[in-house]
């Protein structure tokens, strides 16, 4: 079963449902972009991951990476794509072309990333990072580091890493103890151990530029301690730095990901940004990450879908009911309502996630290139308030979805003779790292709902009355059902938490999953619009009207309960006993 990029659906979501020529349009830095420059991006795109990534996935997944004196080696083919990917100027798609990149919009990365995430996730996490710390030195490195380092990270020629976890220190990140000395020369001494460094080792560049967090002597306890620096492999003099590679990790999936266990021996750093000042530069970096791992879930859901698909559309069984039994007396069993339920279950959550993330990679690219400052700090906090939900939302639908697609092939899919089993243990890890989807739901509601008494979710919710407002029918009237669902409970969260300081620990999952419903309701409200500019005989249009009617038929009752959920979280949690 080969991956296939679904060049159709992002077409149609580009076009039709962003109208993104007409945001390109109004961009100075964009607006020389159209449909068509898109269309051969993810053309192109599309080739990379389907003859080159796709190849070498279960192969990745099934040699994974070796440890050898110190040097880190990655599943055979791995090195070679990596060069295809450099000579196809993919690192340098949405980087400035001031510093050697080609500019485009990122929504146009979003689609390349879900597109290499689909095809190999492994081969995927090495260059996953790249554009946030390549945004995260733009932003706050010195200009002598920019120069240094920036076009090594555009160009392709150096990996950069994100050193935060720490064996004691997860996502408590106030108990970091690696250290740095200044040298006197403007360079520090970076000691320490750091854990689960994707990438950390590797054969695909000569250099890897470790971004690290670390105390100086004079910092602060806590978090507000805490200093980012810049430490590369190699030295400027040739010399190998005093980095070292103790260890690989042996997952459960993205086995043909280097996940490392790193030793900082003194080596030689400088520092990006403020000294004290490391979680503001890093989470330039964590911002862009967190999308990115969105559509890794995005990725996973697609696959599984393909997967699924596919497999039910050969595989034989009983008859289904209501149908005449063939010769064999068996039928394809994706006629039996079970798996029709199951397979446009999986298409939908996909081509709705889809919609959805390059609706907030939109808003970047309007936060980044409007020239009204109001526009842009609009744009900003809509896209501030999308990530987190994109970030949960994709990676348990993923995770979800995966795990249900299995379920179509019976025990066939527990086996690995069929890559869905591949597919469910890649998507696991998507929750976890990053910031657990548990501390996405608390950054929602805790610091971007309540922290300004829900100034920007008004915003938000701004944006899918509008889409009630132009939109006709059950779509109309449900998104807007929708809307005073969400105001409601806003309003009882607010008042709850003047109370119970803790009520919105309990209440932050739920309310996430009920933003993603939402916002779901809204991508699916919109395409029902959309839809209206197809031609009336075209495929497309027929499966999104009947994808429209299975959403609103089928998943938008989630809502329901995930409101009692939140009212339900009024009752306090007891602790589990300490001791048995």
């Amino acid at each position: 079963m080969a991956w296939k990029a679904p060049l159709c659906d992002m077409q149609f979501v580009l076009q039709h449902w962003l109208q993104a020529d007409q945001t390109w349009a109004q961009l100075p830095a964009y607006a020389d972009i159209d449909l068509d420059l898109a269309s051969q991006v993810l053309e192109q795109a599309a080739r990379f991951g389907e003859q080159v990534l796709a190849p070498l996935n279960t192969s990745g997944d099934r040699q994974g990476c070796r440890l050898e004196a110190g040097e880190v080696r990655t599943p055979d083919g791995f090195p070679a794509a990596y060069r295809a990917y450099v000579e196809g100027g993919w690192p340098a798609l949405a980087c400035d072309p001031a510093l050697g990149g080609q500019g485009l919009p990122l929504v146009l990365d979003a689609a390349l990333q879900e597109m290499l995430f689909g095809s190999n996730h492994g081969w995927a996490m090495y260059t996953g990072i790249a554009h946030g710390a390549y945004l995260c030195l733009k932003t706050h490195a010195s200009a002598e580091l920019q120069a240094r380092y920036l076009p090594g990270i555009v160009s392709g020629a150096a990996l950069p890493t994100m050193c935060l976890t720490e064996p004691q220190a997860g996502s408590d990140l106030s108990l970091l103890r690696s250290r740095a000395e200044p040298l006197g020369d403007g360079s520090y001494a970076v000691s320490g151990n750091k854990l689960f460094i994707s990438g950390g080792e590797h054969d695909l560049t000569h250099d890897i530029l470790h971004l690290v967090l670390a105390r100086l002597p004079d910092a602060p306890p806590g978090s507000r301690g805490l200093s980012l620096l810049l430490v590369p492999k190699w030295r400027e003099d040739g010399q190998r730095n005093a980095v070292h590679c103790d260890g690989l990790e042996h997952k459960l999936g993205i086995r043909g990901s280097a996940t490392c266990a790193l030793r900082f021996d003194g080596a030689r750093g400088w520092l990006v940004g403020q000294a004290h000042g490391g979680l503001a530069a890093m989470f330039v970096m964590m911002n862009s990450a967190r999308l990115h791992v969105g559509l890794q879930g995005l990725g996973h859901a697609e696959v599984a879908w393909q997967q699924a698909r596919d497999y039910a559309l050969e595989r034989r069984q009983m008859a289904a009911p209501g149908r005449a039994k063939g010769v064999d007396g068996a039928d394809l069993i994706h006629r039996h309502p079970a798996m029709r339920r199951t397979l446009l279950e999986l298409r939908v959550r996909t081509e709705g996630m889809r919609a959805l993330g390059y609706w907030a990679a939109q808003w970047l690219d309007v936060a980044a290139a409007a020239a009204d400052p109001g526009q842009r700090a609009k744009a900003a906090t809509l896209a501030a308030l999308l990530t987190p939900i994109i970030k949960a939302a994709f990676t348990e639908q993923g995770f979800s979805l995966a795990s249900k697609a299995l379920q179509v092939f019976g025990g066939y899919g527990y086996s690995q003779e069929f890559a869905i089993e591949q597919t469910l243990r890649d998507s696991r890890i998507a929750m976890i790292y990053e910031g657990t989807n548990e501390i996405q739901a608390n950054d929602l509601l805790l610091r971007k709902v309540l922290g300004d008494g829900g100034e920007g979710f008004a915003l938000l919710l701004g944006e899918l009355r509008t889409e009630a407002g132009a939109s006709a029918g059950k779509a109309a009237s449900e998104l807007g059902r929708v809307c005073d669902s969400l105001a409601t409970v806003l309003a009882k969260v607010l008042l709850m938490a003047a109370d119970d300081p803790e009520y919105p620990y309990r209440a932050a999952g739920d309310f996430l999953a009920l933003c993603a419903t939402a916002l779901q309701t809204y991508a699916w409200a919109r395409c029902a619009r959309c839809i209206e500019a197809l031609p009336v005989e075209s495929l497309l249009r027929r499966e999104k009207q009947e994808s429209v009617g299975f959403f609103f038929n089928y998943l938008l009752p989630d809502l329901d309960r995930q409101v009692a959920a939140i009212d339900a979280a009024a009752a306090p949690l007891p602790f589990i006993a300490e001791s048995f």
